[in-house]
């Protein structure tokens, strides 16, 4: 063997070595671990699923979906995500406190204007009936309660806990929408299912942050609350704004497409939406939560992030290319073979989206490094652009274009603008610290 052979082999070594002793990478595989069991019984389950639902059941619970998810982003104000930041644990309690007071909040707000203006409600999501109206709020209270939970239970690196979790909410979404199912609960069954899951998830990372509430209880107090709301106040300026506009931009296409061209269209959206996001959680579940703590830990400690972040985009990169290829070529009739043929449609779609998903896939290192290095401003405005481009694009496709034509464009606009903000955070990261464009397994 040359001397060149055996360099490299003990480079290579130590390259393993390194990443076997990595904390970094062990948390990512612990989230992973239970976000890989959520997925494959989700997953084992959908062929079930999708026989036992039509489209149009589908499209209402999409619609449902949406409206939770641009409320549910200002439920804590963002302040969820500012606990992470603060060195002392005092200080991270009462914001913890801070964003479950948010949460009460905004969710007495949202009730009151339910019981005056229910309609508003009823015609966004094509549903009828105060139970649903009730389901609604207790939705997002929950997922209050879930953001704080959890980013307590990241900043105390209870990743076990954090994994559990997705398994319980995968258990419970699964298990419980063949059952509805199994009774023709249609669209009712799917939102009540989604509950069952979300507040399961909740009460196991609810267990984490009990004793933690316990044993620093004499330090929270209302002064500290109010100078810590103060102290972060651009998390709920622009980074809960941020959310705002990013849940509007998200459910926006299930609200327009329904709309133009009809709830089973829509519905299809949102089943191809729902099953390509599926194991891109799987990776990015894991990596949000110990990527976010690992670099508030180095940033807190003044190391480099720069490196984090190119390295950590690369690798989304190069684990997103090959699916993404497979599913433009075969889309439909990996749908209509798995899910029935019923979901063809949503297939047709899918191949599509994945343009605009995978480089999604790839941009959570900007969106996180955005948050920690606070040029929140910078995305809000992004996201008032993209919000702006992608309204334009679905509401001139659903007048002019065929909704395939339609849904195309919509991921070709939304690739190229995340893209343009992987770029961006990164130069701005880069800009920062001083650093080079290197690549280097190093202090990973």
């Amino acid at each position: 063997m040359s001397n060149e052979a055996r360099t490299f082999q003990a480079k290579l070594k130590n390259l393993f070595a390194s990443l076997k002793q990595s904390s970094f990478l062990k948390n990512i595989l612990i989230v992973m671990s239970g976000t890989a069991i959520a997925q494959i019984i989700a997953y084992a389950l959908y062929p079930i699923i999708s026989r036992l639902f039509t489209p149009q059941d589908f499209g209402i619970f999409g619609s449902f979906s949406a409206v939770v998810g641009i409320i549910a982003s200002l439920i804590t104000l963002d302040y969820s995500q500012a606990l992470m930041l603060p060195k002392e644990k005092s200080d991270a309690i009462n914001l913890f406190c801070l964003s479950i007071i948010s949460a009460i909040f905004i969710t007495l707000i949202v009730s009151i204007f339910s019981i005056i203006k229910p309609s508003v409600f009823y015609n966004l999501t094509k549903t009828r009936g105060v139970w649903l109206l009730i389901l609604f709020i207790l939705t997002i209270f929950i997922s209050g309660i879930n953001y704080a939970s959890q980013a307590w239970a990241v900043r105390s690196k209870a990743f076990k806990q954090t994994s559990a979790s997705q398994v319980i909410r995968s258990i419970g979404s699964s298990g419980s929408r063949i059952i509805f199912g199994a009774f023709k609960a249609g669209s009712f069954g799917l939102i009540i299912s989604n509950i069952i899951a979300e507040l399961g998830a909740s009460i196991n990372l609810i267990r984490v942050v009990i004793p933690d509430l316990i044993s620093l209880k004499n330090k929270i107090n209302l002064s500290r609350i109010k100078s810590l709301a103060k102290e972060y106040i651009d998390f709920p300026l622009y980074s809960a704004s941020q959310n705002f506009i990013n849940a509007i931009s998200s459910g926006l296409p299930v609200l327009l497409l329904t709309k133009f061209y009809g709830i089973t269209v829509a519905g299809a959206y949102a089943f191809g939406v729902s099953i390509l996001q599926a194991p891109m959680g799987l990776v990015l579940t894991a990596l949000r939560q110990v990527l976010f703590q690992r670099a508030c830990e180095y940033q807190n400690e003044g190391k480099g992030i720069y490196l984090l972040y190119i390295r950590t985009v690369l690798i989304l990169f190069a684990m997103a290319i090959i699916p993404s290829l497979i599913l433009i070529i075969w889309a439909p009739q990996i749908f209509a073979f798995i899910f029935g043929a019923r979901w063809h449609l949503a297939g047709v779609l899918a191949r599509s989206l994945i343009i605009w998903l995978a480089v999604v896939f790839c941009n959570l290192p900007a969106v996180i490094f955005a948050r920690i290095i606070r040029i929140q401003r910078f995305v809000f405005f992004y996201d008032l652009v993209l919000l702006a481009l992608r309204t334009a694009t679905l509401v001139l496709g659903g007048m002019y274009l065929k909704v395939t034509h339609t849904v195309m464009v919509f991921a070709i606009v939304g690739a190229a603008m995340n893209i343009f903000l992987i770029y961006y955070v990164g130069r701005k990261v880069a800009k920062r610290e001083g650093k080079a464009n290197l690549l280097s397994f190093k202090n990973m």
